[in-house]
């Protein structure tokens, strides 16, 4: 794996810091109705694709998640830009304005969505990744999804054929503690979800996913032995979010002061302090990083305001693959 060195530091800095705007910036749009439907914020958790994709082949692997999905695309490669007209349903957007908040898509950058259905990307991870041993491609998927599809039938099925195929998949549940809003501990007689992996007897563990230096140390390991052929690893990514499950949730579940705890454990924070520590930056120069954050996210919303939404035309455009586009002369007679 890539030592984490002073560069290394700087662009998770860099990112992170512009990670965390930009989806506050979504918030404010939201606001002002310029996003539509549900939003789902990513503020707190961004230790994690910072750590997966160091350790990952950005050449050849692929990721796929839930609908929390703004950041992940970003970290692949994907033009936050485009990201943002995605969002507010823009011609210029990354599906041409059709996906919005929870459909971020880029077969360019092999990042397979932003699904809607909970747990639903799970078994699609591993057919991802039953393609690429299929084709010999020698690539990984990264599949991601919240602790509330842990619960899911689906997740032991593929979990199950996973393992007897050694496809080659990471899945990772970001547990950030709450699903929609209940807890981990109401939701199962275990609070280790990582031990779902057990039973399948598939390589397993927790890791503090506030640090995205644990969060690639155990990703590199997984991604590695799917590589080789042993197959899937299971990693229980532990984070907190510091929005509520959507713009509509009030948050009643949990107090202000139990958020106020966990975010002395900011993942950017702890990426400062360090910077910091080895003298690989100042405070002045971190400034100038954050202010540089601000100014493109600043861009990526005129980026947005300025490109047109989709014609008409378009509402039919992705229903059928063929161009005769059958029923829709009944739908115009």
């Amino acid at each position: 794996m890539k030592e984490f060195s002073k560069e290394v530091y700087l662009k998770w800095y860099e990112d992170m810091t512009m990670w965390r705007r930009f989806e506050d910036k979504c918030r404010s749009l939201y606001l002002k109705q310029k996003i539509r439907g549900f939003l789902h914020l990513y503020n707190g958790q961004e230790a994690i694709p910072a750590g997966f994709t160091h350790a990952m082949d950005l050449t050849k692997d692929s990721m796929i998640t839930a609908y929390r999905c703004h950041i992940h695309p970003m970290a692949m490669g994907v033009d936050p830009k485009r990201i943002m007209a995605e969002l507010c349903g823009k011609a210029t957007g990354t599906s041409g304005g059709m996906g919005g908040s929870m459909h971020i898509f880029s077969k360019e950058h092999r990042f397979y969505g932003g699904h809607g259905i909970v747990g639903g990307q799970i078994p699609l991870g591993a057919g991802i990744a039953f393609a690429d041993k299929y084709f010999d491609r020698k690539a990984v998927n990264i599949c991601f999804f919240g602790d509330g599809a842990a619960r899911q039938g689906s997740l032991h099925e593929t979990f199950n054929m996973a393992m007897n195929w050694k496809l080659p998949v990471v899945f990772v549940v970001e547990n950030n503690q709450y699903a929609m809003g209940t807890s981990v501990k109401r939701t199962a007689n275990h609070e280790d979800i990582y031990k779902l992996g057990l039973g399948y007897e598939m390589p397993c563990l927790a890791v503090d996913a506030m640090d995205p230096e644990k969060v690639a140390e155990a990703a590199y390991e997984a991604v590695e032995r799917a590589r080789r052929g042993d197959g899937p690893t299971f990693i229980e990514a532990r984070t907190y979010r510091y929005r509520g499950h959507s713009m509509s949730d009030a948050e009643p579940y949990r107090s202000k002061e139990e958020v106020a705890i966990h975010k002395k454990d900011d993942p950017i924070e702890l990426i400062k302090e360090r910077i910091l520590a080895n003298n690989w930056a100042t405070e002045a120069e971190l400034e100038t990083i954050e202010n540089k954050s601000r100014d493109f996210v600043d861009e990526c919303v005129e980026f947005m305001e300025n490109s047109p939404y989709p014609t008409e035309e378009k509402i039919y455009e992705y229903v059928y693959a063929q161009e005769d586009f059958p029923f829709v002369d009944k739908l115009e007679n």
